[in-house]
């Protein structure tokens, strides 16, 4: 008579292959791919539970580095990829790993129409406004007058906002972190993970062999106090190194305040995840192009969440409702269609 024991706990080594990692050295994909290494324990679902479906670029190698189902699959198709899967198998964890030039160059038509149907995936973009994996060619999210390999006199385009592309087509989850804040990245793929729908985390990734340094006001400690705003839930937006500055809404401006005399705290915005209309402003908070609003902070967290139906369920119900009502289809019927032509000679 056998006894039956429980599985062991999952560490963050048993999310780990024997392939070597292929990154140049200093790359942030290292810090996103141990964080999810540390997280995926955590989540509840076995490793063959999991698949990871990535696109074409540098952090298109992540399935080869986890120790889960995975598919390295075609450029900016991962998206296309994963809902089929998900639609076939709506009992799997399925994330989304792809960059700023998979994602939103060749496969922005993808993204969106994945955000809209609102599959339960997990979709991480590792922005670092940059093609890494072709060399150093300016991507879809390159700020203007970028001077690369293939903008010699500097970039004319007009750069993607993600946050914003995924607020346009109705994302029921959006967020933003980074490579070097490892306690934040894991909160929030955590939260990603959480959430019941398609999630949408950009990730500030750091290209340290064509791009280096193009989020180091963010990253630096001399630094990333006055450059970032962490939104919390239900709090006000309090930044600064020693937390002396707010940001509070005039009308639907914000504005950079000081707090002490003149301005408290509870003169503050305060963060709501579930606020369709204050996440557009927030999303748009970069300097203001007009040049009046003064310097923003660049703000980190969960910017928009809402609840809604997933597709893969939504398809379920149509398919068990239309069997009931008509009973299993009969698929040499439906070839034939129901226009019929009897040819005399």
């Amino acid at each position: 008579m056998s006894t039956l024991t429980a599985a062991a706990p999952l560490t963050s080594k048993d999310f780990a292959t024997d392939q070597e990692v292929r990154w140049c050295p200093g790359c942030g994909d290292y810090s996103i791919l141990a964080q999810v290494q540390k997280v995926m324990p955590t989540i509840g679902v076995a490793r063959e539970n999991i698949a990871i479906i990535s696109g074409i670029g540098c952090s298109s190698r992540f399935p080869y580095y986890m120790n889960t189902y995975g598919m390295h699959s075609i450029h900016g198709r991962a998206t296309a990829i994963a809902s089929g899967l998900k639609a076939a198998r709506p009992e799997l964890s399925v994330w989304i790993v792809s960059g700023d030039g998979d994602s939103l160059s060749i496969g922005g038509n993808h993204t969106i129409h994945l955000l809209r149907r609102n599959f339960n995936v997990n979709l991480l973009v590792f922005n670092n406004q940059i093609y890494g994996l072709t060399k150093g060619q300016y991507s879809p999210t390159s700020e203007q007058n970028k001077i690369t390999k293939s903008s010699p006199m500097g970039s004319i385009d007009h750069p993607f906002n993600p946050l914003a592309l995924a607020m346009g087509a109705d994302a029921s989850f959006i967020g933003r972190t980074m490579d070097r804040d490892p306690k934040h990245l894991q909160y929030m793929l955590t939260r990603a993970n959480a959430h019941k729908g398609t999630s949408f985390l950009e990730i500030y990734q750091n290209c340290n062999i064509f791009n280096d340094g193009a989020f180091e006001i963010f990253t630096e400690k001399s630094s990333k106090p006055e450059e970032t705003l962490f939104l919390e839930q239900g709090k006000p937006m309090i930044f600064g190194a020693t937390q002396n500055k707010g940001i509070r809404l005039n009308g639907f401006k914000p504005e950079v305040v000081e707090l002490g005399a003149e301005y408290t705290a509870d003169d503050l915005w305060i963060h709501d995840e579930t606020d369709f209309y204050k996440a557009q402003v927030l999303i748009r908070m970069f300097d203001d192009p007009n040049k009046d609003g003064g310097h923003y902070p660049r703000p980190f967290g969960v910017f928009f969440q809402t609840e809604r139906p997933c597709y893969e369920e939504m398809m379920e119900l149509q398919i068990e409702e239309t069997i009931a009502a008509k009973g299993k289809g009969d698929l040499d019927k439906m070839l034939r269609g129901r226009e019929v032509w009897e040819i005399k000679s």
